[in-house]
């Protein structure tokens, strides 16, 4: 790779102002420089090749940095000349203070000029701003991806040149945490139909000692059938007290009706659920029930087991899944694994109240695996990290994710549109707003068997 190395004071300084782009004109379009400017910096970037001398385009002294620095200068002398002009005859100019803006191209130095009575207030460089808002979206965006301070820290001095100290990154990403905060506190439709709630771990320094802790999600399904999060929280430990308070939250932040709650089967969760929305069905994951049964069994009669325990959950109803499994319980497998057949039993109550409904309706809730795609890419975040080191910063780490993979489908949606669907590959939303697979078909069972709650919503 060729490297060029161009001192910011011989670039030269650009009288003429900058014209659009072609064919991008309004709001947002982009700028370039003049076309007689820019034959002259690419006449001396490749004399300067010629001559073997190194050049780079961004760090200290680069191309970029040294052109942004004049364009800053510049658009600097204007502000204040657009001030004075306002000002009357009663205001001067006054000097000038010297100033290293850091951006995410590397540093600039400028020379923010002054006011004789100090009412002049750049908005090109604010009064106090060391950091362009670039840098900081590029240092949000890495801690969404789940890098830490530190790594981030480095990896801004090792490719902009910028020096960073952790503290003032943590300072960065923790302007997220007020956004964060109102989304974990934002009011909430009164009735969501159904509503998936599972957890994950995470490693979070507690004192001098580092704890695996419990992050509990919520994701709802609302009239629509598209998904939200409802509420990210850190407990101390998976359980049925901390999802109390979870629960308690959502119910005070307007949700009052809630028809199922999908979970897996923590003990004490389902007395938490209906203790908050009276009437709910609580429905156990049916895969975790499968998941713990084939934790029983040896490698090579798994898939053995799976399949017989297929006629258990797609019985017709209570009776014959309760058929199946004494069926299954007298077969070689059941009696060569008791606890496989014990994990039903213990489960059943909460099992199967699915059964009772329409093939449409026990797609939707038979399992929690309708967010196991946004749990998968959650789980890759919080493995990036060895530990966090308070639980806000774990949550604020989830939430950014939330945020930077929901921006990148929607680049790629954007980029595949206008072309026929089966030439699409852009990706899917990853939870908020996609919609349910099949969820017209089973909102129309729902309104079928509950007339009266639904009367008011069709």
């Amino acid at each position: 790779m060729t490297m060029v190395e161009i001192p910011a004071a011989e670039v030269e300084d650009v009288e003429g102002g900058s014209s659009p782009v072609p064919g991008e004109g309004g709001p947002g379009g982009g700028l370039v420089l003049p076309e007689e400017v820019l034959a002259s910096l690419a006449a001396r970037l490749a004399e300067r090749a010629r001559s073997g001398e190194p050049v780079t385009l961004t760090g200290p002294g680069g191309l970029l940095s040294g052109i942004i620095g004049q364009v800053l200068q510049a658009g600097l002398a204007a502000e204040l000349g657009a001030h004075l002009d306002g000002e009357g005859e009663g205001n001067r100019r006054n000097g000038s203070s010297a100033k290293t803006l850091n951006t995410e191209v590397g540093p600039v130095r400028v020379a923010v000029p002054r006011d004789r009575d100090g009412s002049f207030a750049p908005l090109l460089v604010p009064k106090q701003a060391r950091r362009s808002g670039g840098l900081d979206a590029v240092m949000t965006s890495l801690y969404a991806k789940g890098m830490s301070v530190r790594d981030i820290a480095r990896h801004v001095r090792q490719t902009t040149g910028v020096d960073l100290s952790h503290d003032t990154v943590s300072r960065v990403t923790d302007q997220a945490l007020e956004a964060m905060r109102e989304w974990q506190h934002r009011p909430l439709e009164q009735f969501y139909p159904v509503i998936y709630v599972d957890a994950l771990v995470a490693k979070v320094r507690d004192g001098s000692a580092v704890r695996n802790k419990a992050v509990n999600i919520a994701v709802g399904i609302d009239d629509e059938g598209a998904k939200h999060v409802l509420g990210i929280w850190v407990a101390p430990a998976e359980g049925a007290k901390a999802w109390a308070q979870a629960l308690a939250q959502l119910r005070n932040r307007g949700l009052e009706e809630v028809l199922f709650v999908c979970c897996d089967g923590l003990s004490g969760l389902g007395e938490e659920i209906t203790a908050t929305w009276p009437g709910t069905t609580v429905q156990t994951c049916t895969v975790h029930l499968i998941r713990r049964a084939l934790g029983y069994a040896s490698y090579n009669d798994r898939k053995a087991m799976a399949a017989a325990l297929r006629a258990i959950y797609t019985a017709c109803d209570a009776d014959a899944a309760y058929a199946a499994l004494a069926e299954f319980s007298g077969t070689p497998l059941g009696r060569k694994y008791p606890a496989a057949v014990a994990v039903w039993e213990r489960a059943w109550d909460r099992f199967v109240p699915f059964l009772e409904y329409g093939p449409a309706l026990r797609k939707v809730l038979y399992t929690t695996n309708a967010i196991e795609s946004f749990n998968r890419e959650m789980r890759k975040v919080l493995k990036t990290r060895t530990q966090f080191p308070n639980d806000d910063s774990a949550a604020k780490t989830l939430w950014l994710a939330i945020l930077d993979i929901e921006e990148k489908r929607s680049e790629q949606r954007a980029r595949q549109a206008g072309k026929p669907k089966s030439q699409r590959d852009g990706a899917a939303r990853l939870i908020e707003g996609h919609v349910t697979q099949g969820w017209r078909e089973a909102w129309g069972e729902m309104a079928a068997r509950w007339p009266e709650r639904f009367a008011d919503r069709m």
